[in-house]
């Protein structure tokens, strides 16, 4: 099956535009839609060359509390020889449009759309464009957290074509989970999965976990429940949520729903405030 995900390409909407838009900020969860990632909201950073991103979540209280996620935009000839420069952070990067050079461990990688890399603290990765056209890619970082007796995880290089998506037990493969990294593993804390449902498929109960999400839909549409509200959402539009928000969703169709998601596992929880995160 074709698998097409959807990158902003920022740009400003005309004057003769209205206002509203589906964007909401609430305590329980934030809906970010495609059409406010435009030119005024883009970023830059340190040691990136020809580069500029999106910030669609990022450590704040009363928002994301673990982690941030970037949609970076690498034009041709860009990048960064010194990408990541806290010691602590890991990363997750998934392309979404386009293609780059990872080299991280001496090995240079070529990543095209779908292409994952898992990226342990201290990796040293640098990155570049080398072809015509700009690459966009999702950036996700969090502060590992190290455990005594478990050595950090390595570097993981997939796809989302070399992957076998899980089917979830009693859905008839209709609602399937793809994972680039093995849920036993305790050595990570966070995962990135994509959660596809065909069209008509649902989460059919209120999910309230104490994992913390992030949500970027790649393809089609659904409605969504979060908290006490059912919001419509679109390919280009995340999705965050506070741990224990209540979430379900029915796929639309006429396509698959897929999204690119978030969450933090396999540690104890803090019992301090500002502590283990």
């Amino acid at each position: 099956m074709t698998t097409s995900y959807f990158a902003p390409k920022g740009g400003h909407p005309g004057q003769d535009q209205l206002l509203t838009d589906r964007a909401m900020f609430t305590e329980a969860y934030a809906v970010i839609p495609k059409g406010t990632m435009r030119d005024i909201t883009t970023s830059f950073l340190p040691f990136w060359d020809n580069t500029r991103l999106w910030v669609i979540a990022r450590p704040l209280t009363g928002f994301a509390e673990t982690f941030s996620h970037y949609i970076m935009e690498v034009g041709p000839g860009g990048g960064s020889d010194r990408a990541e420069t806290d010691p602590e952070a890991e990363g997750v990067l998934f392309v979404v449009e386009g293609g780059m050079s990872l080299t991280v461990g001496g090995k240079t990688h070529e990543l095209t759309a779908g292409g994952y890399a898992f990226l342990p603290p201290q990796s040293g990765w640098t990155l570049r464009n080398q072809g015509p056209e700009p690459v966009r890619f999702h950036w996700v970082r969090k502060a590992y957290q190290a455990v005594e007796g478990l050595d950090h995880p390595e570097v993981i290089i997939s796809s989302d074509a070399e992957v076998t998506p899980t089917p979830m037990p009693g859905t008839d493969g209709k609602w399937a989970t793809t994972r680039f990294v093995d849920p036993n593993d305790l050595r990570h804390d966070m995962h990135i999965t994509i959660v596809t449902l065909e069209p008509g498929a649902v989460i059919p109960f209120p999910e309230t976990h104490v994992m913390e999400h992030g949500l970027y839909v790649l393809e089609g549409k659904a409605v969504y429940r979060l908290n006490q509200d059912w919001v419509e959402v679109e390919a280009g539009d995340y999705m965050w949520l506070r741990a224990f928000c209540p979430q379900a969703c029915y796929a639309g169709g006429p396509g698959r729903f897929r999204y690119l998601l978030y969450k933090d596992v396999n540690r104890h929880m803090p019992l301090r405030l500002g502590a283990g995160r």
